[in-house]
């Protein structure tokens, strides 16, 4: 029988636009996030070169807080797919911690739409080419928890259900 989980490491799944940052800046959570990394690394949050080191550095800093002992991490990346999870649930292994993922559910419209009214938008085609990779999380890939987050499109926080 596994042992106790230290903790959760909760990962945000959604398109560029679906709400997450703001899902966590009003909630008062400070995630660990890609952008503020390419903002920091590449002084640019919006410049998709160099992922292996984005991705890379975001790995490094959450080993660094589960060695901490921290309980919760958050994490703030589009996380697309089982692909781009499965590093994470290899860590969560390796420490005894959980996944959960918070699941931002909006239509593509509502996205690009928000998407354009960004200092530094993510170019349409890149936003296209990222719709048809999301894959929505599963708990088969290993999920203790999946919440949704949906949007009437309004500037709201959206409601959140749990699966």
């Amino acid at each position: 029988m596994p042992g106790k989980s230290k903790g959760k490491i909760i990962l945000a799944v959604g398109l560029p636009g679906s709400g997450k940052s703001t899902y966590f800046a009003r909630r008062g959570i400070q995630p660990l996030s890609t952008d503020a990394l390419r903002l920091w690394l590449l002084d640019d949050e919006t410049d998709q070169s160099h992922a292996a080191y984005i991705f890379g550095t975001l790995r490094n800093l959450l080993k660094i807080r589960l060695k901490l002992g921290r309980r919760v991490t958050y994490l703030d990346a589009t996380n697309l797919g089982p692909v781009e999870r499965r590093p994470f649930f290899r860590i969560a292994k390796h420490y005894g911690y959980d996944v959960e993922a918070i699941f931002f559910d909006v239509p593509f419209e509502i996205c690009c739409r928000r998407n354009r009214t960004r200092p530094h938008p993510v170019p349409q085609h890149a936003m296209e080419r990222m719709a048809k990779k999301l894959i929505p999380p599963a708990a088969e890939e290993g999920f203790s928890r999946i919440r949704v987050v949906k949007t009437s499109g309004l500037r709201s926080a959206g409601q959140s259900k749990l699966l």
